[in-house]
């Protein structure tokens, strides 16, 4: 199958659906690079269509850990409250559960098992990017796979990567690092971002999708 693989997602619910009609479930396999939630003005309804999804499509998508999922369990867990979270975007997402409590419920379980990357011999989807430090791999580090933003380990794989918006709301390949960002900005205004790959990491399309007004918290 080839691979479909969507960028930071934030809330923004209507420009989710609409890019999500250019997948294809029957040949392609689906992969979202976290941060489903905060930020956007639609997260419990943008956290419940990912996660229809990957009950109708088990076989077919992928939908990963990312760093304001990984706040928002520590916010909601024994360790709570995490007041730094509410501060870069977790008090939208909390207004906007506080009236569905039963769907917030259904909605930590299944974030809390969300895999951290996705891997084949070829591409290698994680929310922020393996980096150079041995702390690569701890979620819980700054240089870690959930929250860095240094340059990327150059790996035998290509690395596909959200977490870090780019300029001009456009994907950016990293030659270097053989890294390609698709982080665009949807929530800040710009672009949601589908990039389909072969399942040997070449690519076959970019398609931006331009963030509807609506999914914006005025």
């Amino acid at each position: 199958m080839n691979l479909f693989i969507i960028g930071d997602v934030h809330g923004c619910f209507h420009t989710f659906q609409e890019l999500l009609k250019r997948w294809d479930p029957a040949t392609e396999f689906l992969i979202q690079v976290g941060d489903l939630v905060d930020r956007g003005a639609y997260v419990p309804e943008t956290v419940e269509l990912a996660r229809s999804l990957s009950e109708q499509y088990p076989d077919s998508t992928a939908f990963l850990m990312g760093n304001h999922e990984d706040a928002l369990l520590h916010h909601f867990g024994p360790d709570g409250p995490y007041r730094g979270w509410l501060r870069w975007g977790g008090r939208s997402t909390t207004d906007q559960y506080r009236a569905r409590p039963d769907l917030l419920a259904r909605h930590l379980l299944w974030l809390e098992q969300r895999p951290l990357f996705w891997e084949n011999e070829h591409v290698l989807v994680s929310h922020a990017g393996i980096g150079t430090s041995d702390q690569a791999y701890n979620p819980d580090s700054s240089d870690g796979l959930l929250w860095t933003r240094t340059p990327l380990r150059r790996l035998p794989q290509l690395q596909v990567v959200g977490h870090t918006p780019m300029p001009q709301s456009e994907p950016k390949f990293d030659k270097a690092t053989n890294a390609l960002y698709i982080d665009t900005g949807a929530v800040f205004g710009g672009n949601l971002t589908g990039v389909r790959l072969s399942p040997t990491g070449q690519p076959l399309d970019i398609i931006l999708t331009p963030v509807h007004l609506e999914d914006l918290l005025e």
